[in-house]
């Protein structure tokens, strides 16, 4: 655990904690936390994870990764990955997401790796999500039919690119086109990019290059802000239907 003295020093002067105070904040004395700082001493499991639960930090960054690059505590680069760590919680210390509004969207781009464009987001708290950091983005157009236009889709920050599941669907952020909700195909190993593709099929799929991929965020559920009617329900099954009769024909065209 080389790091771990040199982690908790570091993530405590970000906080602008005396040792004294960041003891109390842990129910630790002043000698336990001086002992780790100075490399005396290691901490045994459950302080780490202790220390885990404080700042919102996995143990195995803690113990294996040094922080002291960090300016803050909401996310780190570590070699090819960009670890992101939940830095809001409520009051009972539960984490909250946080939602990028629809006008704001495209100011996303920009201000994503601003802990400051981040902390003013507007937050919510869903109980259900599993563990992971969640945000929630604003869906534009009927590329991704029938999640429709003005929904919200909550997902999970991925911290490895090829951690992609193929055929699963993603938001992603991109250098070139912003926030986008696609199916995405990893075909890193051979083309080193990204197949990204609606499953409205008038939209033809295209690649990106992994190094214009700047967030990768796995779907978790999806929060319609409208209501659909009947008529629209079918519209969408009729939608789907010349879809799919469109691929079959393009494929009997091409055998002919």
């Amino acid at each position: 655990m080389k790091h771990i003295q040199a982690n908790i020093k570091h993530l405590r002067s970000l906080k602008e904690l005396s040792q004294e105070r960041f003891a109390d904040e842990l129910g630790w004395s002043r000698s336990i936390v001086g002992s780790y700082e100075e490399g005396r001493s290691e901490p045994p499991i459950d302080r780490l994870i202790d220390l885990s639960n404080y700042f919102k930090i996995p143990i195995d960054i803690l113990v294996r990764n040094d922080l002291r690059k960090a300016k803050d505590t909401s996310f780190i680069d570590i070699g090819s990955k960009r670890v992101l760590f939940p830095i809001t919680v409520n009051e009972d210390n539960e984490d909250l997401i946080e939602i990028v509004p629809a006008k704001a969207s495209a100011g996303y781009l920009s201000g994503y790796d601003d802990p400051e464009y981040i902390e003013q987001l507007q937050k919510i708290k869903l109980p259900f999500l599993p563990t992971g950091t969640h945000r929630a983005f604003p869906i534009k157009g009927d590329s991704m039919l029938p999640v429709k236009d003005g929904s919200f889709v909550v997902a999970k920050f991925v911290e490895d690119i090829r951690d992609v599941k193929n055929g699963r669907t993603y938001v992603v952020l991109t250098k070139d086109d912003g926030l986008v909700y696609k199916r995405v195909y990893n075909l890193i190993e051979d083309k080193n990019v990204l197949l990204l593709s609606s499953d409205n099929k008038v939209y033809q799929p295209y690649e990106v290059p992994i190094e214009n991929v700047l967030e990768l965020w796995e779907f978790t559920c999806c929060i319609n802000t409208q209501e659909y009617d009947e008529k629209e329900l079918k519209m969408s099954s009729i939608m789907a239907m010349f879809q799919e009769l469109k691929v079959e024909l393009e494929a009997v065209q091409k055998m002919a």
